[in-house]
């Protein structure tokens, strides 16, 4: 297993760790309510998916 020979700075490390940023979800405006929902699933408002009721709301 490998070992670093040398311990990492703060610096280093720190400057390393600023590009770890969350993202916000991609969200989709639904066809039948235009509300937003994620993509690839059904919504939670309305029921439908790719314009089929899926779901009895």
């Amino acid at each position: 297993m490998a070992v670093p020979k040398r311990r990492m700075s703060r610096a280093n490390t720190r400057s390393r760790r600023a590009n770890w940023k969350a993202t916000a979800p991609a969200l989709a405006t639904c066809p039948q309510c235009r509300s937003k929902t994620l993509p690839h699933t059904a919504c939670g408002v309305c029921g439908t998916y790719k314009g089929r009721q899926i779901i009895d709301v």
